[in-house]
């Protein structure tokens, strides 16, 4: 049968992934303020990841779980969402987390790479905040294991918003606003644990709407187009998009060496190994048409060129000869990619409603 014909019930009911030895991990959205496993194909020699439980993709939770020691509460999510607009959290009192992360832009700054203290580029570009308390490791490279742990790492970067957490910790304390907030929801002077804390919890209640998979999923045939659906095809089948982004993510959550550039050492800069070299977190695609440029470095502008990289563009190894953890789609036809555009921007939900607060 033609697959272009499919019926939606025949979609629904091979709705599951279909083993292929070449596949692409697509490394969409990128970071500079947020299990390494090779995964390659038999074609250079390795068996491929043999997992018990095969891909699939599944709604996202209307909810984030929480740690037993920062329990969500409506009072910390308040005092949380002010700091995340706060210029204050900057050595310069003039960036705030929601200076890269705009909510009117999916929480991204649409920039090639991130911009930190005095308008000097960074070198990973900026990531949607969005269901980030659902990853287990978080920036580009995973360095930080929590939301607690990853919210003081930019503010303390030299390069990022270059603030000192004692001299942070005094400055806040000195507005009657915070101090009176931090001793009502941590019985506490303003410390940097409850900085920390508090900037998680809101991070945890910014969760995607539903989006056209979402529905689709649920039943409603309609919610994806023709294309999209055959885009769906092509991204659990014959392009095999399905083995790294999975999940209500749509993401396995793992580091792979695609060969974007060889420039940032990735995950071996934090663990040290040199087989982690130019390995990256496989992102969340959730509102992926909305947080252009795409890779690690920003270095794709559009879902047209992301997804054509993974047709043609990968190279066979690193400069050193290392394999890369995936190959060329050579065999597959270029009628795939619009295809598999479409699809991708059927995982776009609708923007979240997000009034600054009122600062302290």
């Amino acid at each position: 049968m033609d697959h272009r014909h499919r019926s939606s019930q025949c979609w629904k009911r091979t709705f599951r992934y279909r083993p292929r030895l070449r596949w692409p991990c697509l490394i969409l959205v990128a970071c500079s303020c947020f299990s390494s496993q090779l995964i390659s194909p038999t074609a250079q020699g390795r068996e491929p990841e043999k997992t018990s439980r095969k891909p699939r993709l599944a709604h996202l939770p209307r909810s984030v779980p929480t740690p037993r020691d920062n329990p969500t509460t409506a009072a910390k999510v308040t005092l949380g969402k002010q700091l995340f607009f706060d210029p204050r959290l900057s050595g310069n009192n003039k960036t705030s987390c929601a200076s890269c992360h705009l909510p009117a832009r999916a929480f991204t700054d649409h920039r090639t790479t991130a911009r930190g203290q005095q308008g000097k580029s960074l070198s990973r570009n900026t990531p949607t905040v969005l269901n980030t308390g659902l990853f287990k490791h978080l920036f580009w490279d995973g360095r930080a294991n929590s939301l607690e742990q990853q919210a003081l790492l930019p503010i303390r970067s030299p390069v990022e918003m270059n603030q000192g957490l004692a001299a942070l910790e005094t400055e806040l304390n000195a507005v009657p606003g915070y101090a009176g907030q931090f001793r009502r929801v941590f019985n506490s002077d303003v410390t940097q644990t409850g900085i920390a804390r508090a900037l998680a919890a809101y991070q945890r209640t910014l969760i995607s709407e539903p989006s056209p998979l979402d529905r689709f999923l649920a039943g409603e045939e309609k919610a994806l187009s023709e294309e999209a659906r055959r885009g769906l095809e092509a991204f659990r089948g014959s392009a095999g998009c399905i083995r790294c982004h999975n999940g209500p993510l749509l993401s396995d959550g793992k580091f792979y060496r695609v060969g974007v550039s060889w420039k940032d050492k990735g995950r071996q800069s934090v663990t040290g190994k040199p087989g982690d070299a130019f390995r990256f977190r496989t992102p969340s695609l959730r509102n992926v048409a909305l947080t252009a440029p795409y890779m690690h470095d920003g270095s794709q502008k559009t879902l047209e060129a992301v997804v054509t990289f993974y047709y043609r563009g990968v190279p066979t190894t690193t400069p050193d000869g290392i394999p890369l953890d995936v190959e060329p789609l050579l065999g597959n036809s270029f009628s795939e990619i619009s295809d598999i555009v479409a699809f991708l921007e059927s995982l776009s939900s609708k923007p979240l409603k997000v009034t600054p607060p009122r600062l302290p």
